[in-house]
This record gives C-alpha cells, structure tokens and sequence, in this order.
C-alpha cells in the first residue's frame, strides 16, 4: 500500500504543477491583451478642459472664436504640457485669459457689472438707463 500512497502523491503533486502552470499562463495571457490594445489618445482640447478650473471653459471658448488656429496651436502645447506632468495645477479663466494675452492675443470678454438695489442685483447698464430717464422727466 506505501507503494500506491507515493504514486498517488506523485500523482497529486504533478496534477498540482499543471493547475500552477495553467493558473500562471492565464495570467500572463490576460495580462498581455492590455499591453496591445491601442491606446485610447484624448484630443488636446479634452486634455486641457480637464485641467480647467472656474471660467476656464468660457475663456477657452471665446479664444476659440476670435482666434481659431492661434488658439488651437496653444491648446496642443498645454495639452502637451499636461500630459508631460509639467503643468499640474488647475488652470482657472484668469491664468488662461493671462497667457492668451502675454504671447498677444487680446481676448475680447463680456463684462457684467451688477449693483444692488431694493435687495436685487441690477446690471449696471439697466440702472444707468433707469436713471438717464427719471433725469429727463
């Protein structure tokens, strides 16, 4: 019977190294679809909208308009920039509309001025239109 006991434990420890080797080329294998499937590549846009913080997207989208191919030039560097890690901070509209203006591109934007009256905030235009016509009367 010690004859069949070490045969049987033979027997085991070969099956074991099999399901070990199986384990371990399934592995290997799941790891390896990773490595060759395409990397998805993002637009730069996307990369820098990402990285943009309070009116960033609206400085953006104006630069966009006014100048198109400028913009798009400075989009791929930040872009580039970020991906790199060199640029990590959050890039709000006032730094944005900054660079667009330091390599000179005036950024036109629209400005709003509210006042409070009678607990409601008023554009200043309506107030000053408001006034001009009760001065008149």
């Amino acid at each position: 019977m010690s004859s069949d006991d070490s045969e049987l434990e033979r027997l085991k420890a070969k099956r074991l190294a099999e399901m070990q080797q199986n384990i371990s080329t399934r592995q290997e294998i799941e790891k390896t679809p990773d490595n060759l499937k395409p990397k998805e590549t993002k637009h730069p846009r996307d990369i820098l909208i990402e990285h943009l913080g309070f009116r960033g997207l609206e400085v953006l989208q104006n630069a966009e308009l006014q100048f198109q191919n400028d913009t798009k030039m400075v989009v791929e560097k930040l872009a580039q920039l970020i991906t790199s890690g060199e640029i990590t901070e959050i890039i709000d509209g006032g730094k944005l509309l900054m660079l667009f203006r330091s390599i000179g591109l005036n950024i036109r934007m629209e400005t709003k001025i509210n006042i409070e009256k009678d607990g409601k905030f008023v554009s200043l235009s309506d107030k000053l239109s408001n006034y001009s016509s009760d001065v008149e009367e």
